[in-house]
């Protein structure tokens, strides 16, 4: 994937009939400050034309206050807390090592000290069969502490980079930036990741389910990484306004600091053996980890018959049904 330039523009616009017009919305969010906007009376709404543009600035984030050992305290904290039986087992693990390496010595010195005697050549076969035991349980236990251990390290890795991804920056309208860890139990997000003619396709083949995928809380993060402007389009016979509002909301959201979202997803795709030009979506769980990702476009239609929605009586029952963690 190649990196995104100085700026990542994202554009979305509504083409409401085939005439241009000066019907215009536009939110600078280049971290000045400075924002500018548009409007054109509503009642003159269905022949006009309205656009969205967001433009993401590339320059580096403000410092935080949180550093890379506090992430990995965070994920080391949140694996104990996924799997508390872990730190349990490896400790009767390294036990029974002990207990096996104690016991094997001890054979050991007994084998030796009755090949040095002929009178307890007796002993030796009871002493072999004491020694291979105590070797294979050794072995044994070896090789499940370092399958645990190996377990614990790949959690604990995956959870710092869920750290990292929760703390990329959103902009949500002109006055709003927030981590993406403010959509936890709130939103289901889809990352987005590609050249702008990619995103734009993904918006069109997501029309037909947009009411479905908002009922079940999700909400796209389109990062075009060639630094141009996508087009979205709408089609002139639909019911254009609560059309509109439902479609901003869904795409509504746009990454800020460009690099440090081009250096998360650069190392998830070079630890997914992608290739770096290769568009990609990520689709994350309510509580933030990831749920599933792949090359080309998201499964708009999957999503929609496999999450259950945000709202409902069966909201609360369901909210970790979002299918597995990778």
């Amino acid at each position: 994937m190649s990196r995104a330039a100085q700026f990542c523009y994202i554009t979305l616009n509504f083409h409401l009939t085939p005439k241009p017009s000066a019907f215009s919305r536009q939110f600078n969010v280049n971290g000045s400050g400075k924002f500018y906007s548009g409007f054109a009376d509503i009642t003159h709404l269905r022949r006009k034309q309205k656009l969205l543009s967001v433009v993401c600035n590339n320059s580096a984030p403000p410092p935080s206050s949180s550093s890379s050992s506090d992430i990995s305290s965070v994920a080391k904290i949140r694996s104990e807390v996924l799997s508390p039986f872990r730190s349990v087992r490896m400790f009767f693990y390294l036990a029974f090592i002990a207990s096996g390496g104690l016991g094997g010595l001890i054979a050991s010195t007994r084998l030796i000290a009755a090949l040095a005697n002929s009178s307890g050549t007796t002993e030796v076969p009871e002493i072999l069969k004491g020694l291979a035991i105590d070797l294979g349980a050794v072995s044994i236990f070896a090789f499940l502490y370092y399958r645990e251990n190996i377990a614990k390290n790949a959690q604990v890795a995956r959870l710092a980079r869920e750290e990292n991804l929760s703390n990329l920056k959103l902009r949500v309208d002109e006055k709003k930036i927030v981590p993406i860890s403010a959509f936890r139990g709130i939103a289901r997000l889809v990352i987005l990741a590609g050249p702008s003619a990619f995103i734009s396709e993904c918006f069109k083949l997501s029309a037909p389910f947009t009411d479905g995928l908002l009922e079940r809380g999700v909400l796209v993060i389109p990062f075009a990484t060639d630094g141009i402007s996508p087009n979205f389009e709408f089609e002139e016979n639909e019911e254009l306004e609560e059309k509109i509002s439902r479609r901003k909301k869904l795409w509504q959201l746009a990454p800020i600091y460009a690099t440090e979202w081009t250096k998360w997803i650069d190392e998830q795709m070079k630890l997914a053996s992608v290739s770096p030009e290769s568009p990609v979506y990520l689709s994350l769980r309510l509580d933030g980890r990831v749920r599933g990702s792949g090359v080309g476009y998201p499964p708009w239609n999957a999503f929609v018959v496999q999450l259950p929605p945000v709202k409902g009586i069966w909201s609360g029952l369901l909210d970790g049904m979002d299918g597995r963690v990778l």
